[in-house]
């Protein structure tokens, strides 16, 4: 994938959870709340200041993140969905 994100953007890929089905009824997809977690694909230079200079992103590419509910911009890259957020609309970066 070849792109990358302006300023403070991540851009990011839903992580599916495992589906487990209880009690043998089955959810169907447009039922279903989306994932709130997922991985970082790009990221942007950094976030510019006012006075000029460039503070760069906590998050890097590969980070396990969690993000709010409605947060970001859904974007479709090559065939694949995709979200486009500002940095401090992460939540956390899950680590181990």
């Amino acid at each position: 994938m070849n792109i990358r994100p302006l300023y403070d953007r991540v851009v990011i890929k839903r992580i599916e959870e495992k589906e487990q089905v209880k009690g043998g009824i089955i959810i169907p997809d447009s039922a279903k709340e989306k994932p709130q977690n997922g991985e970082v694909l790009a990221v942007g230079k950094g976030k510019r200041l006012e006075d000029g200079s460039l503070v760069p992103l906590e998050v890097k590419v590969g980070d396990k993140i969690l993000f709010g509910k409605y947060s970001g911009n859904e974007v479709k890259i090559e065939d694949e969905e995709c979200l486009i957020m500002r940095e401090d609309e992460i939540l956390a970066i899950v680590e181990g």
